[in-house]
């Protein structure tokens, strides 16, 4: 696995949702990969710090700014 791998897996990694080839794959990237590794444990940190957060209502502008923002970076993967 590489960089890119990690990154399209890290959320069924951190959920558990992942196949045991693939997180056997993701774990020893990790294990040579410092960047990964701090992108996952930052990830890690980020929920369980909002976990049990309420959620905030965005404003109409700035909801519609940011799924356009959403929808052009995921047409870019």
């Amino acid at each position: 696995m590489n960089c890119n791998g990690v990154r399209r897996e890290i959320s069924n990694y951190i959920d558990g949702d992942i196949d045991a080839t693939v997180r056997l794959d993701f774990e020893l990237h990790l294990q040579g990969c410092r960047h990964c590794t701090v992108v996952v444990d930052q990830v890690k940190k980020t929920v369980e710090l909002f976990c049990d957060a309420e959620p905030v209502d965005l404003p109409n502008d700035v909801r519609s700014r940011l799924y356009e923002a959403l929808e052009i970076k995921l047409r870019s993967l």
